[in-house]
């Protein structure tokens, strides 16, 4: 049963890859805006800028004005990550210390909680409740999910089956849902950043090599 339920995540990640580069593809389809005036600078600054310091709440205004809300999506996406590192590492069996799963399990409980917190505040905030949409619910519960049995997992091998099954769900939901925005973020971070890179429109100490 677990074997099938492990093949079963593999596939459901290689569906969820390709299902994101196939929707990369299709934006090709729109075709290629030729830009004709002379490049103030190198588009690969932009892409730097984006990428690294434009990450910064200093840099964000949006950020800025709501850092709880910043530190508390970098630490649910930290989250993320420790629990997809835990469940490769077991498809993979892929053998950590004990030490080291102690800091996936502590990241991933810190992500959990974030998680919770971000889900609670989209339903309680009038204003976030009002813009929201049901994939902003229901991808930040399944991520959740996720999230919660990654953390039973690993103290527990009796659960394996439900966290495969969280796994499962989780992948087959990214293409359909805004999860695929883990994605997305850096493919459109970098034709943003290329593009007001070359017109050298970025902030002062960012156009140098």
């Amino acid at each position: 049963m677990l074997l099938f339920l492990k093949v079963g995540v593999l596939l459901a990640f290689l569906f969820t890859v390709v299902s994101l580069s196939v929707l990369v593809f299709r934006t090709f389809s729109f075709g290629k805006s030729y830009l004709h005036s002379e490049p103030r600078s190198k588009g690969r600054r932009g892409v730097l800028y984006v990428l690294g310091r434009g990450m910064m709440p200093w840099e964000k205004e949006s950020a800025r004005k709501h850092l709880p809300t910043y530190v508390g999506g970098m630490a649910y996406h930290l989250g993320i990550f420790a629990a997809l590192a835990y469940l490769f590492s077991l498809l993979f069996s892929v053998e950590f210390s004990a030490s080291l799963v102690s800091v996936f399990r502590w990241g991933v409980a810190v992500g959990f909680l974030s998680g919770m917190a971000l889900f609670l505040k989209r339903i309680l905030l009038p204003v976030m409740r009002k813009i929201s949409c049901p994939d902003d619910f229901a991808a930040n519960l399944i991520v959740n999910i996720f999230l919660a049995f990654t953390f039973v997992r690993t103290y527990s091998e009796s659960f394996t089956a439900f966290y495969y099954l969280a796994a499962i769900v989780m992948f087959l939901y990214i293409p359909a849902g805004k999860i695929r925005h883990c994605f997305f973020f850096f493919y459109a971070k970098m034709l943003f950043g290329n593009f007001y890179g070359r017109r050298g429109v970025l902030p002062s100490g960012t156009d140098k090599d």
